[in-house]
């Protein structure tokens, strides 16, 4: 019983970690993408296009592309860590 209730636990640990970096950073990337994509589409007299941008939605996607690159920098800071630290003798963490 006790092999079972400690596999249990690994197992939602990993289907949350999964969930989150699986599924929740590309969310977040289109979100980003989304709220850069909002904004008002006007048509001048000449024929061209313009789209307005609220500084909220900019600052939001700003942000959650910067959350999105700071995940995939630590991930890459962990993987290396430990090949560092193993050939080299080098410590990130």
């Amino acid at each position: 019983m006790d092999l079972l209730t400690k596999t249990l636990d690994s197992l939602w640990q990993v289907v949350l970690v999964g969930l989150l970096l699986g599924a929740g950073l590309p969310a977040l990337f289109a979100f980003g993408l989304r709220l850069l994509g909002s904004g008002t589409t006007a048509t001048t007299e000449a024929g061209s296009a313009t789209t307005t941008r609220s500084p909220l939605a900019v600052a939001g996607a700003v942000t959650c592309f910067a959350v999105v690159v700071i995940a995939i920098v630590t991930g890459i800071l962990f993987i290396m860590s430990d090949f560092l630290g193993n050939t080299f003798g080098i410590e990130l963490f």
